[in-house]
């Protein structure tokens, strides 16, 4: 069963659906692997002109599957956790490459590399519960999904610190105040309001749109050297003994993570 849906294109809209909802979209390779895969076909559907990324569940996502990293501290952590980020950076990507403009409906809580696949959307819209926060303090990984890249340079470097070394949560109307999000809308209308926004830009020129997505993302080389050094910095840390301590004091102080199935 695919961990990533896709809607196809009515009114020249596509939805791209994170549906690893009883795991609350926490990111995992196959999550990741379904999500490429699933931006691939869309990217060569003639019919979609705009894409709405949504998620399915309680959360757009939880970040990364942290019993995952405590199960895989028993095998070849260093290799699991390279390949999860670097499918992730590859997904953040993927999405800012998409040809049409995206536009993300998100709620529920976001926390730690699932930022980036919120703030690689062209138009964000959140519900009122959203919320952003890194979570690397209290996990002692070293940021990934783009909190020095997307978040630095949306919302600037003091701000993006601030997030960062104090572990501060974000909420919807400060995430937008941010310039992490364009608006925030109740909770009952998020799906159609990010719809609406998506139908727009596809009554639009096609060529008009996608060139300036295109322009709007021209700095993506240099994003994409800045993911790979978050990678790199985040593998330095990840068997280090204050990671490995902090996933388990991370799942002890959330005794409501969810258990990991076998996807």
């Amino acid at each position: 069963m695919s961990l990533v849906r896709v809607e196809a294109a009515e009114e020249g809209v596509a939805r791209v659906v994170l549906a690893r909802a009883n795991m609350h979209n926490a990111l995992v390779p196959e999550l990741l692997d379904d999500l490429l895969a699933a931006l691939a076909r869309v990217a060569q559907d003639a019919a979609c002109r705009a894409v709405v990324l949504a998620a399915d569940g309680p959360a757009f996502s939880i970040g990364g599957d942290m019993r995952r990293f405590q199960r895989e501290r028993q095998g070849d952590l260093y290799s699991y956790a390279s390949g999860l980020v670097g499918k992730l950076n590859d997904a953040i990507l993927a999405l800012i490459d998409l040809p049409q403009p995206v536009v993300a409906a998100v709620h529920g809580v976001v926390t730690g590399g699932s930022i980036g696949l919120a703030l690689a959307a062209d138009l964000v819209y959140l519900a009122p519960q959203a919320l952003f926060k890194a979570h690397y303090a209290t996990a002692g990984f070293s940021p990934d999904g783009g909190w020095t890249v997307l978040v630095n340079r949306l919302a600037g470097q003091r701000r993006a610190a601030a997030a960062l070394l104090q572990n501060r949560s974000l909420r919807a109307e400060e995430a937008v105040a941010w310039g992490l999000a364009n608006e925030v809308v109740a909770a009952e209308r998020l799906a159609e309001a990010a719809m609406a926004a998506a139908r727009k830009i596809a009554a639009y020129p096609a060529g008009t749109m996608r060139a300036a997505k295109s322009l709007l993302w021209r700095e993506r080389a240099r994003l994409a050297v800045e993911l790979e050094d978050e990678r790199r910095h985040f593998l330095e840390l990840i068997a280090q003994p204050a990671a490995l301590a902090g996933v388990d004091a991370f799942l002890l102080s959330f005794k409501d993570y969810p258990d990991t199935p076998d996807r």
